[in-house]
């Protein structure tokens, strides 16, 4: 929150992080709990990418796909089970329920893999739809701290009217700020998303054509 304050800080004046976080209101609480959500999710999701692009092998799945070519599926089967490529798994689950359902048992390991990818996916939508509506919650109370405040004398509740806009301004930003932010590694992840279920249909087309080739040449 601190590092999101700061911009927001220097817009305002000279204010602590601290100092921007208690002028925003009761609403920077939940705010607050919005952006470490955030935040948590998105090092998951990042050290996620890394792990799965460093286990990604496309030459062990090209291998395999060569294998099933050749009408040597347990070959196939001894590759893939080495590696920690998803494509390769989905390959190794499909050839090994091929006997009972083969596009059945593709669809259910792709449908394993491509959850793996979308979780924290959910979160960050919500995070992106709930951080300006608590912004916008928070000019709302703003607003009415500073109209509640123009009774009787407003020159000695001056430095109540403007906190109260300060309030709304504060919470305004934040919650926009966390939105945007939020906003970047949620379209990331749906481009990985999208990537894997492109591979993934690859691998399933190549896988379909090869083992329809091979029946052909055995007739």
């Amino acid at each position: 929150m601190t590092t999101l304050s700061l911009p927001i800080g220097f817009l305002l004046g000279d204010q602590t992080p601290m100092e921007l976080f208690h002028n925003g209101g009761p609403i920077m609480w939940p705010i607050l709990l919005v952006s470490f959500v955030m935040i948590t999710v998105v090092i998951e999701r990042i050290l996620f990418m890394i792990r799965e692009n460093a286990s990604r092998e496309p030459e062990v799945v090209q291998k395999m796909l060569e294998h099933v070519e050749n009408r040597d599926v347990e070959g196939a089967l001894a590759i893939g089970r080495k590696s920690k490529d998803f494509i390769a798994r989905i390959l190794v689950y499909s050839l090994s329920h091929r006997e009972h359902s083969l596009s059945n048992a593709f669809i259910r390991a792709s449908s394993q893999e491509l959850n793996r990818y979308s979780q924290g996916l959910a979160t960050l939508d919500t995070v992106i739809t709930a951080a300006p509506l608590l912004g916008l919650l928070g000019t709302v109370t703003g607003m009415m701290r500073t109209f509640g405040s123009m009774t009787g004398d407003l020159s000695s509740a001056a430095g109540q009217i403007t906190g109260g806009v300060a309030e709304a301004l504060i919470a305004t930003a934040c919650g926009l700020t966390i939105a945007i932010l939020a906003l970047f590694p949620y379209n990331i992840m749906n481009s990985q998303i999208e990537n894997a279920k492109h591979n993934i249909a690859d691998a399933s087309n190549a896988l379909e054509i090869l083992l329809k080739k091979s029946e052909t040449e055995v007739r």
